[in-house]
Formats: structure tokens, sequence, C-alpha cells
């Protein structure tokens, strides 16, 4: 979570500052066009001025209040008079970040009562009868699972240029969303509802609502995509690893996400336990709980009390506090409100207790094609707000002042990251499921330059900056003009134009192929036959080479060995921080490795103390 919550904080600063600091809409009315019956109870939406009908704030499971606090989501319950669908739900509960809202950074916002989605369909869908409905589309929004909303994201342009339907949904975040405790799984509890994987879980009622509603809006719930970025594209891997999910969706894109998931163990024990807990685990939380509430003096007295406590009453006792209290157990002031929590816990109901790779490359589901991509730069969103090479005043990055020192530093955690976001799962996924795998790499890094910082070299292609292009909103709700270089914009859209097409496309037919109009190139799977064999779509304009299969692959040996033999390094320190970078992330380089790298000279610049 570290690694992807800093990259999605500074993504709410330099591409969805724009949408969200625009000017409010105009006041929505309700178009009788919009009439809809579902299961639950009539809707009634608005047509939006680029003519899609939208659907806002439609409740998808009960409020998990109370005793479905930490839960598996209920279906909602029914309601009788139409349901005006002009607003967002409210965000779930999470600390306030550095925009779009008027609390202070580290206030604790939004609703346990946040479980909606919103949909954005074609005016023409639910005209057209005696076919099977358009392509769905579900969007899961990221920011480090602990922060983020579904109002962000406007699916109406996807929708209306690609001709598909667009969802966007909420999840329940961070400790709300992800928490193991046996006290939560007392007898007779069902293995869902003590998975400890509730967000997950949300996500899955989602799917369920879509399979079962989706036709009235126009959409074929018999081709579903679901797509996510950063968290969300974790998260998407989560549904490919999830039995529970099997069925409800038909492919799936993960954006920047990764294979990430820990055992119930680290999520629950301590951390100086023999099979080692994670810092935030159940168990340090209750322990924090009970000395903060005076029902212990100090850390041995609350373990000491917690050994005796019956399950049932643990779980009284955390239902009982309040979202503030809990949210109090965390630091909320940094990474734009994200915070540090397991995620995806390997429960053995809800994800499989198997290592993620050996599923993907086993149980997954052969009959659904994916696409795994990440940005060239991902990690330059969160190193320019860190890294001694940048220029900062007053916290604002302005310009390198060593940029080759700054391309090392992101270059090698960039291919790390593309190794657990793309070329691992795919490696995997393309031995039991051939022609079903396909991969991208987006490079687009023509952002202009304001004063002094050249955005094109301090951001590139960074987390995060490929969301604008999917959903075609790269106006940045009227900020466009300030990121994207106004000679290049023309050729900015037509990448986006180009990349809205594949995904549309794959969403149609399991296969982006030449993009919804034919004319683009062909996207090919990822060929595992040889070694020299295609492997991903490069996405840039023409200028930096335009769309173009590559053959390129990553191997962590690979990666470890090039930063040794890099001409492009000055000395031993220098290597040495770029490894001690890896494994401060968690990019698989443990201490003891780190400490042999190099001769054994990386041991004279020291791990952090946490790091195994």
């Amino acid at each position: 979570m570290r690694r992807l919550g800093r990259g999605s904080s500074l993504l709410a600063v330099f591409v969805l500052w724009g949408c969200a600091s625009a000017p409010p809409p105009a006041p929505r009315t309700t178009e009788p066009e919009t009439a809809r019956t579902t299961g639950s109870g009539p809707v009634l939406g608005y047509a939006a001025e680029n003519g899609a009908h939208v659907w806002l704030g439609i409740p998808f499971a009960q409020a998990p209040l109370g005793d479905l606090r930490w839960k598996a989501p209920r279906p909602a319950e029914p309601w009788s008079a139409p349901r005006e669908s002009l607003s967002f739900g409210p965000e779930c509960i999470q600390f306030a970040g550095p925009m779009g809202s008027e609390a202070e950074p580290g206030d604790v916002v939004g609703s346990e009562d946040c479980l909606f989605l919103n949909i954005f369909a074609p005016a023409r869908a639910e005209a057209e009868s005696g076919n099977p409905g358009l392509p769905v589309m579900v969007w899961i929004h990221g920011g480090g699972n602990t922060i983020g909303s579904a109002e962000v994201y406007d699916g109406s342009v996807l929708a209306v240029r690609e001709g598909v339907v667009v969802v966007t949904l909420q999840y329940r975040l961070g400790v709300f969303g992800w928490l193991s405790h046996p006290g939560l799984r007392p007898p007779g509890t069902s293995a869902a509802d003590g998975s400890g994987n509730y967000g997950t879980l949300d996500t899955i009622r989602a799917l369920e609502w879509v399979r079962d509603e989706i036709a009235v809006f126009g959409g074929d719930p018999d081709r579903v995509t679901v797509f996510g970025e950063s968290a969300g594209g974790t998260n998407v891997f989560s549904l490919l690893l999830a039995p529970p999910a099997r069925g409800l969706f038909h492919r799936a894109i993960s954006q920047s996400g990764s294979l990430s998931s820990v055992p119930r163990a680290e999520a629950e024990n301590y951390v100086e336990a023999e099979v080692k807990g994670h810092p935030r685990s159940s168990g340090e939380l209750l322990v924090d709980l009970l000395v903060a509430d005076g029902g212990a003096k100090d850390r041995a007295q609350a373990q000491m009390k917690l050994a005796d406590w019956p399950s049932a009453e643990v779980g009284e006792y955390l239902r009982a506090k309040s979202p503030a209290q809990l949210m109090a157990l965390f630091e909320g002031e940094g990474l734009g409100g994200m915070y540090w929590t397991p995620q995806v816990i390997r429960d053995g109901a809800v994800i499989p207790l198997a290592d993620p790779l050996d599923v993907l490359g086993s149980v997954a589901d052969p009959q659904v094609s994916v696409i795994f991509g990440t940005n060239r730069d991902e990690v330059k969103l969160f190193a320019l707000m860190g890294t001694e090479h940048v220029t900062r005043v007053f916290g604002i990055p302005l310009w390198l002042n060593d940029e080759r020192a700054y391309q090392l530093e992101t270059e090698f955690p960039n291919r790390m990251w593309k190794l657990r976001g793309v070329d691992d799962p795919a490696r995997a996924m393309a031995a039991v499921a051939p022609g079903r795998v396909f991969a991208y790499r987006f490079d687009w890094d023509e952002e202009r330059k304001l004063v002094f910082a050249d955005l094109s070299k301090l951001v590139g292609a960074a987390h995060a900056v490929e969301i604008p292009f999917v959903f075609g909103r790269l106006d940045l709700g009227g900020m466009g003009k300030y990121f994207f270089d106004p000679d290049r914009r023309s050729a900015a859209e037509t990448l986006s134009h180009a990349m809205m097409s594949y995904w549309a496309e794959f969403a149609r037919r399991g296969d982006p192929g030449r993009g919804s109009q034919g004319a683009l190139p062909r996207w090919q799977s990822w060929d595992a036959s040889t070694p020299d064999g295609v492997r991903m779509l490069i996405l840039d304009t023409p200028a930096d080479g335009g769309l173009r299969m590559s053959r390129e692959s990553v191997t962590r040996e690979g990666v470890l060995a090039e930063i040794a033999t890099d001409p492009r390094f000055l000395d031993v320190e220098e290597r040495c921080a770029v490894y001690r970078g890896l494994a401060e992330r968690g990019d698989a380089l443990g201490r003891t490795e780190y400490e042999t790298l190099l001769d054994g000279n990386c041991a004279a610049y020291p791990l952090a103390d946490w790091v195994d």
C-alpha cells in the first residue's frame, strides 16, 4: 500500500485536481426518458450535455452499519417511489486529502453508508430492442484502498463515444474494508462474513447487481469488463483470484495495479509473534484501542486482557467504536490522507490461500480475457515530492537539479512495478489462457513547461496520467491547459481516442484488435511461445514512435543485474541507493539479499529498521 498510495495521492494533485476544481454543475433535473425499474425499485436519471443518460447514487447494498459493519454486503432494501438518481452517494469513510473537500487534511470525512454505484449510458442504448445490449465497463477507483470516490470519474464521454455502458462504484476503504480478527468470526459465522475482505466483497456485490439489473439500462450482462487503476487495478487482480467473483465478469483491465495480498496471520498477529504480524494488524489495533480507552495501562496488560476475552465480546467492542475512534489509530495527514493497513487477505474463501501467481497460473478462470498495463514512469509522481534531485519551493516541485540521478532513481522501480503488475501475471495467465492475455505500457510524456517546471521530465508518463486518456477527459475540468502543451494537444487527443477505442473493443469482444473502428495497429496478445515473441503494445504519439508492439519483458533477476552494470551510475553508493529503494518499497528484495549485493558493499548503507 505504501508503494501505490504515494502515487495515487499525487494523482489527486496533478491529474484530478482540475476535475475537482471545476465549477459545480448546473442543477440537474430528471428526464422522463430515463425512467427505469430495477429489482429494488424505480429510478429516474438525467441527460448530460453530451447526450449520455446518467443515473447517480443507486444503492447496490444495504448500508454496512451496526451489526453489518465488517460483514459481507447484503442486497439493498427495496423502495417503491421513483428514486431521483441525480447526485453521487457519499464517499466511504476516509481521511480528507488536499483536494475535493472543505475539511482540513487529516479530518475524518465520508459515511459508512456509501455503497452506491453510478451508470453512464448512450441515450440510444435503452431505445434499442431485440439485441443483447451494449458492453458494460465497471470502473473501480484507486486511492491505495484507503481514500477515493467514484464521484471523480465521469464515464459519459467513454459511454457516448464508444457505445458502452459505464458503471462506477464505491467500496469500503481501509480498516472498514479489510479487517480480519477471530472476534469477527465467532462460531456460526459464514465464510464471507468472517473473511476480512469486505472491500473486495463490495465489488463482488456490485457485480452481482450489474448481472441482475444492467439490462434495463441497455447493458449486456454477458459482456461485463472490470477495469481499475492503482488500488483499483489491484482490486481487479483480486477479482481474478476470488472464487465468489467467478462468472460475474468476462474481461478485466488492470491499469497500474499489483498482484498483492497478505496471509491471514500477517493481518491478525502481533508484530513480535513467531509468525510476524503487520504493524497495523487487528491485534495491534486492539491493543492501541484498549490503551486509548483506559482499559489497559500499557501494551503488555492489553495483550493479557485480549487473551482472555471471548471472541463475541471482541466483535461487539469493535463495532461499538465510532469511525472517528477507529481512524484515530492511523496517521491521516500524510500521503493525501492514505494510511497503511493489511489488504486483500488470503482467507481461503474470498481470496485463495495459495500464492497469487500460482492461482493465476492454475485455477483462475481461463475464459476471462485480460489486459495488464503500467505507465513507463510510474514512480515519478511520488519521487518528485521526496527526492533530493528535485528542487522544491514551499513544497512545490519546480525543476530537476540532477536529471541523470532522477532518471536512475525512478527507472528501475518502474521496471519492478511492471514486473509485478504486468509481466509476472501475464506469463502466469498466458500459460493457461493463450491468446487471452494482452499488455501495454503507456509512454506519453508530452506535458507542457510551466515557468521553471518541465512537467515532461518531472512527471512524464507517471502514475495515473493515463486516466484522463481512458475517460476522454483531457480538459481536466478546465485545468488541462496547465498540463497539456497546446502545440501537442491534438496528438494527445488522438491518443486518447485510440485508447478509448481499444478499451471498448476489448469490452465488446475480449480482444482489443484494431480498436472499435478497425483502423488502429493490431494489438497482439502476449506471445509466450518463443523468447522473442511480442509482449505488449506501447501507447504513445507519433512524435515518440506511436502505437506499436514491443518484445520487451522484465524479470527480477534482469533488473537487479542491470543496476549492477549500468554505466550511468557514478559509484557503488548510487547503485546501493537504488537497491535500497527497491527493498524499502517491498519489491521482492529482502534484507539478507540486499546486504550481499555488489560483493557485500551495500551493507554499508543500511536499510530502514522495518524491512525484513
